[in-house]
């Protein structure tokens, strides 16, 4: 190994997270990731992904010059307070889909030790097979083109907004406001107009539409398996919009019914009809 290979630590690697390191495992970085108490399916997409497994986070933080958290909304505060604890003084990168506010306040946590914190945001599918996504960047310059340079010529681009921390986050969660939210509204209308047997006439309406989401019915179970996730997002979002003076109302609704699919977390097995029967089961 050449000594000036970078090293990267992925913080933890589900899905998106695995599929983004890999991309800097083929443009030349080591990357790093501690199975400790994670699940089986993590573990096997750490592996096809090429990460190097370590057996503490502590020897992680030791060895990576960056680190990027990828996990679910909830637990960002809590890893961020991890990392902290043991005095990283690498590169942090806060890739979650959270808010401006909280971002702040984990670079407040983590740079008391940090070299710098980086807000990013990840927008896209996993860059898997021909799909790519972008990672967007804000913060200080010389870290976030340290970040990019991790990613050179591979599905994922960097783009870099700013300096200001909080920036990239406040994409996010704009775009995800209306990205998620419109998902969860053309399942209840969808189920509204089955429900009064509608509901073929519905597509055939919106497929007069070019883009709309009405006629993507096989996306209703994909939203119900990704509810687990998506209702914190929606919060997040939800709490951006009352910081900025706007209401906040509509998200809360859309967190609240994406909550009616609680027990349907990665059921890719999930039918379209079991799905919306979740929904009436709610009511």
């Amino acid at each position: 190994m050449t000594p000036d290979r970078q090293v990267l630590g992925v913080l933890h690697p589900g899905s998106m997270g695995a599929a983004v390191a890999a991309c800097a495992v083929s443009a030349g970085a080591r990357v790093l990731w501690c199975p400790f108490g994670r699940s089986a399916a993590t573990m096997r997409r750490a592996e096809q992904a090429g990460l190097e497994p370590v057996a503490e986070l502590r020897e992680l933080l030791q060895r990576a010059e960056v680190v990027l958290s990828l996990c679910p909304p909830a637990a960002a505060e809590n890893v961020a307070r991890e990392v902290a604890g043991h005095g990283f003084t690498g590169v942090y990168v806060e890739g979650n889909a959270i808010s401006p506010d909280r971002v702040q306040r984990i670079a407040d946590l983590v740079g008391r030790s940090a070299r710098a914190v980086v807000d990013g945001s990840v927008i896209g599918s996993p860059p898997v097979g021909n799909k790519s996504t972008r990672l967007f960047l804000s913060g200080p310059s010389g870290a976030a083109a340290l970040v990019t340079a991790l990613f050179s010529d591979t599905p994922v681009s960097t783009p870099i907004l700013g300096e200001e921390i909080g920036q990239a986050s406040a994409l996010k969660v704009s775009y995800t406001a209306y990205q998620k939210a419109s998902r969860v509204l053309a399942a209840l209308s969808y189920g509204l107009a089955r429900h009064h047997g509608v509901d073929q006439a519905l597509l055939d309406v919106a497929g007069k539409r070019v883009g709309s989401y009405l006629v993507e019915t096989d996306y209703i179970a994909k939203t119900a398996a990704r509810a687990w996730r998506w209702a914190p997002e929606m919060e997040e979002a939800a709490d951006t919009l009352r910081t900025a003076g706007l209401p906040d109302e509509v998200l809360r609704a859309v967190a609240s019914t994406l909550k009616c699919w609680a027990d349907t977390k990665d059921n890719d097995d999930l039918s379209l009809e079991s799905a919306l029967d979740l929904l009436r089961r709610s009511e």
